[in-house]
């Protein structure tokens, strides 16, 4: 097939741009700078932002499933308008333009966090209602949020398929902007001043990606599917992080409110030295939350499988400390 992918660059795209060469499908991808990886694969690049229309509409000549993978990751209270622009504005675009060219599948990555975020401890489904008034202080997730429902009106309206896929924190080696394995990275260096006292879940990214693979021929337009291998408590994953690396997790322990009004007064100190705080507000209050979710639908469904949770994080570790912790430490 003639596959177009947008963030084939990314965390996510550079697992899974190779599987679908080795698939033996013809593959394009959209991108705003260079993308060795995409020419290592045989794929055509374009180079061009997906606010330029023309450029697109070029791009899906001839292309029967398209990808949507670009996004950007931040919890900044100063974005929402980008992320807006990028997650909605674009992805509306983008389905309008598929869906004139003849797309037959697209295929949109969103988050588990359009769906699987609660203030108590709670095991989510695609069943559940958009956590909307949870986030409501969280510009990435709101505008992901608006960007599925954008996605899934459409293929109602129209009738082009969209199959949604919602994976949970995808760790694993390669995340060279640290796009999604922040929270290891910070870890690592002993930027968590104090234990969380929520949970999350994680996805192996290579288990993430084969399940993208076979959402290309698998999976029912119109429908959501959680991707998710473990979840866990803070507590629980910086324990197991210890025993992988060696460093001490945090040992402090305070109640959720304490902890976040803590977040404030640190952030506000920062701002007032002209510094970065280990942990912004949001980062915080997100820890005091569950991020637990369900993904027998997606294994139902896409086939999906999770390998041993405790490998995804040793070789998350391994290939922080090669690639970026001992790269800083060089530049030093």
């Amino acid at each position: 097939m003639n596959v177009l992918v947008t963030g084939g660059t990314g965390f996510l795209g550079s697992a899974l741009v190779p599987l679908l060469a080795r698939a033996g499908h013809r593959l394009k991808l959209i991108a705003r700078g260079e993308a060795a990886g995409a020419r290592a694969a045989g794929a055509e690049l374009v180079q061009a932002d997906l606010q330029d229309r023309d450029a697109v509409r070029a791009a899906l000549a001839d292309i029967e499933v398209v990808y949507h993978l670009a996004g950007r990751v931040s919890f900044e209270a100063s974005d929402p308008a980008e992320l807006y622009r990028l997650h909605v504005q674009c992805t509306r675009t983008l389905l309008e333009d598929a869906h004139a060219s003849g797309v037959k599948r697209f295929v949109l990555a969103s988050s588990s966090g359009t769906i699987a975020i609660s203030r108590q401890e709670k095991i989510h489904t695609e069943e559940d209602d958009p956590p909307i008034p949870v986030v409501a202080r969280w510009p990435y997730y709101l505008s992901k949020i608006f960007q599925e429902k954008t996605a899934l009106r459409f293929h109602r309206d129209t009738g082009l398929p969209v199959v949604v896929l919602n994976p949970s924190l995808l760790l694993g080696p390669g995340d060279a902007r640290l796009s999604s394995t922040d929270v290891v990275f910070k870890f690592l260096e002993r930027r968590i001043p104090a234990m969380p006292t929520g949970g999350l879940s994680f996805v192996d990214v290579r288990d993430a990606a084969s399940a993208f693979a076979a959402a290309l021929t698998q999976g029912r337009p119109g429908e959501r599917y959680l991707l998710g291998s473990a979840n866990m408590t803070f507590a629980e994953l910086f324990g197991r992080l210890s025993r992988i690396s060696g460093v001490a997790p945090p040992s402090v322990r305070l109640p959720s409110p304490v902890n976040v009004a803590g977040a404030r007064l640190l952030e506000k100190f920062h701002a007032w030295r002209g510094s970065e705080p280990p942990l912004s507000t949001s980062e915080v209050e997100m820890g005091e939350h569950w991020f637990y979710v369900d993904s027998a639908k997606a294994e139902r469904e896409l086939g999906f499988t999770a390998r041993d949770p405790q490998e995804t994080l040793y070789e998350t570790v391994a290939w922080l400390d090669q690639h970026m912790r001992r790269k800083d430490a060089r530049a030093v």
